[in-house]
């Protein structure tokens, strides 16, 4: 069935949704993404998993935000992915797959961050994402804090070189520098940069997830090496699993 992603600008009763599409010179492709609201911090809102720009809409996630994205407390962008290409590409070997995700920083940060400016001036800007999206949120504020003022992983997974339950090590056992530097359990232990850390310390950093969630444990020892160089942040722990749309919809609205 074919979906009607056409620009939606708005009625004052209705929430303004936009449709925007690119040929991407960083990675060499068309690129999609919906935004939805007229003002407030912009929020870059990574997929989850091999998702794509419109499943927040789909799962209703959007829908949770309605009432702080129509006040214009926040401007969502729905970003797409190429995880098939990158993380999940098993054609590739680990190392492209790594180079393949560096592309596509690029793109967030030289091409999504630019439109971001032009259609929204608001100084400060937030990452966020669930599951997969999490990890894509957090190591990218992670590395450029200054972009950012604020990052919040749902249901986050922050080192993809582990194996746990039916999630796999994606670089099958296949380490470099790439990876080391974009394994956020990794390399938040071993920072010593002062400027780095001084950043991160100006950043409000909020991670969410189940008490069952198989990547509980790998939540709590970021936290922890966080704490552990003097920077601030907040783990809110869910009862149960909840790494489900069902409850990104009810923890979108605490934390976004």
């Amino acid at each position: 069935m074919e979906r009607n992603h056409s620009a939606i600008s708005i009625h004052a009763d209705v929430m303004k949704r936009e449709y925007h599409k690119w040929f991407s010179p960083h990675l060499e492709r068309e690129m999609e993404l919906l935004v939805f609201g007229h003002a407030g911090d912009p929020v870059l809102f990574f997929p989850t998993r091999t998702a794509h720009f419109y499943d927040y809409e789909d799962w209703h996630v959007i829908d949770a935000l309605k009432r702080k994205i129509e006040a214009g407390n926040i401007q969502v962008w729905c970003l797409d992915s190429v995880d098939r290409e990158s993380f999940y590409s098993k054609n590739l070997h680990p190392a492209e797959r790594m180079v393949r995700h560096l592309q596509y920083e690029k793109y967030i940060i030289h091409e999504v961050l630019d439109r971001v400016r032009q259609i929204n001036p608001h100084p400060t800007v937030v990452a966020a994402g669930c599951s997969l999206g999490a990890y894509h949120a957090v190591n990218l504020a992670f590395k450029h804090p200054q972009l950012f003022h604020k990052v919040v992983g749902l249901s986050g997974r922050y080192d993809l070189t582990s194996s746990m339950e039916h999630f796999d090590d994606l670089f099958e056992g296949f380490r470099d520098e790439n990876i080391y530097y974009n394994t956020p359990s990794q390399f938040i232990p071993n920072l010593n940069d002062p400027k780095l850390i001084k950043q991160l310390k100006a950043l409000e950093i909020i991670f969410v997830v189940g008490e069952k969630d198989v990547f509980l444990e790998n939540n709590r020892a970021l936290s922890n090496a966080l704490w552990e160089k003097g920077i601030w942040n907040a783990l809110h722990l869910w009862d149960g699993e909840s790494h489900k749309a069902k409850y990104w919809r009810h923890m979108v609205q605490l934390y976004l």
